[in-house]
């Protein structure tokens, strides 16, 4: 019966990530950036991302993009979308790679955040906000503390389901299983709730920018300034949130590290 949801499920999936691309090179006018980044989620998440996506990036009418974008739920959920997408990829490629590499499961914690964090920096936030900062170097300094804090909320939702479901249903590391599509399937999705009220925070602070259209540009955006005590603070506190959520996964499912 499992193998059967799941089945069904990629098959919906699969015409998701379909029609999401059409709908971007056909209707919406998306920055390519978000493109890549909605293909990916819908990947992940499937029909579940793309009832999200109708309900807040897909233009209903021609010329009103802008419009129905700006709504800061949406711009959130923007703002989410990019960081999910690299925080997620990177975890799906090295959670596939290191199947056939025999470590403690700690290790692979540690090596999958490692991979996760320099991709979703240096390709999906720097890119995303490159328009908000005079080059690729400022804007990758700059996003440091927006990418470390929203991907600290990102792998507190992801990594116990990880961990979890591959301690008590091993199959679920094989990467040609719909097991292990399935809990990256699950993963993303909490991993997604869990984050969005911190890129909320951010957004309604001007920290991170949410959704956009083609053409637009954030140049004129003036973020909040944060003291360095603040960012200490939250990527302090984001950390040890993270922490907490794996010590108490880790009673029910033991993280190891030798």
């Amino acid at each position: 019966m499992i193998d059967g949801i799941l089945l069904l499920w990629f098959v919906l999936t699969l015409g998701s990530l379909l029609f999401v691309l059409w709908d971007q090179f056909k209707n919406t006018p998306s920055l390519r950036i978000m493109t890549l980044a909605w293909a990916f989620v819908i990947l992940y998440t499937g029909p579940l991302g793309l009832f999200f996506y109708f309900l807040s990036c897909r233009q209903p009418m021609p010329e009103t993009h802008d419009q129905f974008i700006n709504v800061h739920w949406k711009q959130t959920l923007g703002s989410l979308i990019h960081c999910v997408a690299g925080d997620a990829t990177a975890i799906i490629v090295m959670a596939a790679f290191l199947h056939y590499v025999n470590i403690p499961n700690g290790i692979e914690v540690i090596i999958e955040y490692s991979a996760a964090y320099l991709f979703g920096l240096f390709i999906f936030q720097a890119l995303f906000m490159r328009t908000m900062f005079k080059s690729y170097a400022e804007t990758v300094k700059k996003t440091i503390f927006p990418e470390t804090v929203s991907m600290n909320m990102v792998m507190t939702g992801m990594f116990p389901v990880i961990v979890f479901i591959k301690y008590h249903y091993p199959v679920a590391s094989d990467p040609f299983t719909l097991y292990f599509w399935g809990m990256m399937s699950l993963a993303t999705i909490v991993g997604s709730i869990v984050a969005y009220p911190i890129n909320s925070w951010m957004v309604k602070k001007g920290i991170k920018h949410g959704m956009m259209s083609k053409g637009m540009t954030m140049q004129h955006h003036e973020p909040a300034t944060l003291s360095v005590k603040q960012m200490w603070g939250w990527v302090i506190g984001t950390f040890l949130i993270f922490f907490a959520v794996m010590a108490i996964v880790g009673i029910f499912a033991p993280i190891r590290f030798s």
